[in-house]
């Protein structure tokens, strides 16, 4: 079963940004926009998850040590992916202009992955990602006293 859980949109001051082509294109509107992909992502349309990409675009995952080059590149590689997610939630979605930060936790079988995504867009559409995945582990006792327990969605 998927799901997806999205927090209330960021009701910040628009700041818009000019392209390259001199439009004006709107926070709000590259907001809507990843909104778009990420509810495709995790419907599993790859269609739509991947129109906010340019052509051109370059996916880095500095983990791997690897670097996507072009949107169908990229497609195929998230379409061939052997395991297909099963829970999809952002925790958050910060931005303007032209540089986005999201903050989400992606699911496979039973395993959640805590994943930072840090996409540069021109002309509305993403033209680099930075994209990092981590695994949810126990704390360390020894920090008990100074720290809080917070949600995270992780399976111990």
């Amino acid at each position: 079963m998927k799901t997806l859980s999205i927090l209330p949109t960021n009701k910040a001051k628009t700041k818009q940004t000019k392209n390259q082509n001199e439009q004006v294109v709107s926070s709000e509107q590259i907001e809507a926009a990843l909104r778009q992909h990420w509810a495709a992502s995790a419907a599993g349309n790859q269609d739509v998850e991947h129109e906010i990409y340019d052509e051109n675009v370059i996916c880095d995952y500095p983990q791997s040590g690897e670097r996507i080059h072009g949107k169908r590149n990229l497609q195929n590689l998230r379409s061939h992916h052997p395991e297909k997610p099963t829970g999809f939630s952002i925790r958050r979605l910060l931005g303007s202009g032209k540089l986005w930060i999201t903050e989400y936790t992606i699911t496979y079988q039973s395993r959640p992955f805590h994943t930072i995504s840090i996409m540069e867009f021109e002309n509305a559409k993403v033209m680099h990602e930075t994209q990092y995945f981590a695994e949810a582990f126990d704390p360390p006792g020894w920090r008990a006293q100074w720290v809080e327990q917070i949600e995270t969605g992780r399976t111990a």
